[in-house]
């Protein structure tokens, strides 16, 4: 639930619902109850909700579109909704909404009215490929659709190619194989990908290697489905050799500006990015020089 500083009166709750991305059954008992009890449900496509909702028996009083192209004018409508004390479900056609999908300047704009705003959490395409990409996943960034030309996506590509953690990218089908190319063309063909097609889905596909090996095997006149690119991290050069004379007299100097031997040997460890140990063995090969 929403709280802040928000001015605002609008007593009326906003609550973003999580569809599935493939599969019905991934809608959440309380997804499902949040979208019966809302007084309107804005969906990004009302045809393709409308099919959702009845396959899975829920009936609501109205349905409103709210996509890319009225998010704008839609918003100022949901504000009077929400200023009527009424409660509204905000969902997209498929996944989370605001995640590269509309639903960002409403969110924004109920928390300014000072409306309550909740979420029912659930399937991501994002988090699902992931998980399921079996890269580093410690820390991982979400780019989302890329630019399709021009100095803003070379720019882009340069910095997801230097990212020392995971990227994840949405492609439409089309265009995969164009993505790739430029991918393997900013971050060398040696870069791990995980490309997953149709999560969930019937035909659900996940391709992991090299991206040299990626190249042509999504064809836009042949790719169907929706695809995510999970990218691995940049690997970090390799730090230089260091002879062992080199890491003693590192030590002295360290030692001669106030440090002690312990401290000195870690600092120079660090600096190298070796293992204490080593520095003490070289230390040992060097003599009794830095004792």
């Amino acid at each position: 639930m929403s709280t802040g500083a928000s001015g605002g009166t609008a007593a009326g709750r906003l609550v973003l619902v999580a569809t599935p991305i493939g599969n019905v059954r991934d809608l959440s008992p309380r997804a499902a109850d949040v979208l019966r009890s809302a007084d309107v449900v804005c969906c990004e496509d009302t045809r393709h909700s409308g099919r959702l909702f009845s396959r899975l028996g829920i009936t609501t009083k109205r349905l409103l579109s709210l996509h890319g192209h009225n998010e704008a004018q839609r918003t100022e409508e949901v504000l009077r909704l929400l200023e009527d004390g009424l409660t509204v479900a905000l969902v997209t056609d498929a996944g989370t909404p605001a995640i590269s999908d509309p639903g960002a300047r409403v969110v924004a704009a109920a928390h300014e009215a000072g409306a309550v705003v909740s979420i029912v959490p659930g399937p991501s395409a994002a988090v699902a490929a992931v998980a399921v990409a079996g890269l580093s996943a410690e820390r991982w960034c979400f780019e989302g659709f890329l630019p399709r030309k021009g100095a803003e996506r070379t720019a882009r590509l340069a910095a997801i190619a230097a990212a020392p953690q995971a990227v994840v990218i949405y492609e439409a089908p089309g265009r995969v194989d164009a993505l790739v190319a430029d991918l393997a063309s900013a971050c060398g063909g040696d870069r791990l990908v995980a490309v997953c097609r149709e999560l969930t889905k019937l035909h659900e596909q996940l391709w992991r290697g090299p991206l040299s090996l990626a190249a042509g095997l999504w064809p836009a006149d042949s790719a169907r489905g929706e695809f995510v690119l999970v990218l691995d991290a940049a690997r970090a050069p390799a730090p230089a050799e260091v002879s062992p004379g080199e890491l003693a007299a590192a030590v002295e100097r360290l030692m001669a500006s106030g440090l002690t031997r312990r401290d000195a040997v870690a600092e120079a460890a660090e600096r190298a990015g070796i293992a204490r140990r080593e520095v003490y063995d070289a230390l040992a090969q060097s003599g009794p020089a830095a004792s």
